[in-house]
């Protein structure tokens, strides 16, 4: 790491997570460099399993959260040291040498962005929609890309907006999009297949599809939460 380069916070909202938070700890650790990484902070939801406890044994930092994505993932920048800040969901991975790319980013003039996208499978239709993530345009944007940004923009953007449940990582962008360059990085990141395989590959995506239609048409965060809240069990 050359001499003042800036140290990035991991920032993982977690809610009844025992049976992953251990594998995404283990392999952050393995694929960045120590020197590169300042913290990794689990945020908490009030989960009743043993996540708080696997987590501990990882020399990470620990915070107890209201439930929430939003207001998990701002107090953990609240807490966070760096000026680089990177929020990633439990069962995303992000590919080797991320800290690396994520840095040279930065010190290129990019103060926020995200990855390319892979999903766990190798179904079509999720792999055409994953195919969309290489897009520069807010429409194609979404948490389990994962998110680095500058702490100094965090503050400025007002962080995640807290009224929202569900579509927290997709208003947050689409804000960022109007203050900085967003750009996407040439690697990919993984994510999990798990909740389509539970609720069907094609009823999800129609339902995920419905709530960027009414979030477009107007809909407030009370509104997509009951959609969801109705349609895709919790």
């Amino acid at each position: 790491m050359k001499l003042n380069s800036p140290r990035i916070s991991i920032i993982i909202p977690v809610l009844n997570e025992e049976n992953t938070i251990a594998d995404l700890l283990l392999y952050l650790k393995a694929q960045s460099s120590p020197s590169q990484i300042a913290e990794i902070i689990v945020v908490d939801g009030g989960s009743s399993d043993s996540t708080i406890s696997v987590a501990s044994q990882y020399q990470v930092t620990i915070l107890n959260s209201e439930k929430g994505r939003a207001k998990q993932m701002n107090l953990g920048a609240q807490h966070a040291s760096s000026e680089l800040l990177y929020f990633l969901h439990v069962d995303t991975f992000p590919p080797d040498g991320f800290d690396t790319s994520i840095i040279k980013a930065f010190q290129s003039g990019s103060l926020a962005g995200c990855f390319q996208m892979k999903f766990d499978s190798n179904h079509w239709f999720l792999n055409f929609f994953a195919w969309f993530s290489k897009i520069n345009h807010k429409l194609c944007r979404g948490g389990d890309q994962s998110l680095f940004i500058s702490k100094n923009l965090f503050n400025q953007s007002g962080g995640f907006n807290e009224k929202y449940m569900i579509y927290e990582d997709n208003e947050f962008t689409a804000r960022l999009y109007n203050l900085t360059d967003f750009v996407i990085i040439p690697q990919y990141v993984k994510t999990s297949a798990r909740k389509y395989e539970q609720h069907g590959v094609l009823a999800l995506q129609y339902h995920f599809g419905i709530i960027h239609l009414k979030r477009f048409f107007g809909a407030g965060p009370d509104h997509l939460y009951a959609y969801y809240k109705r349609k895709i069990t919790i």
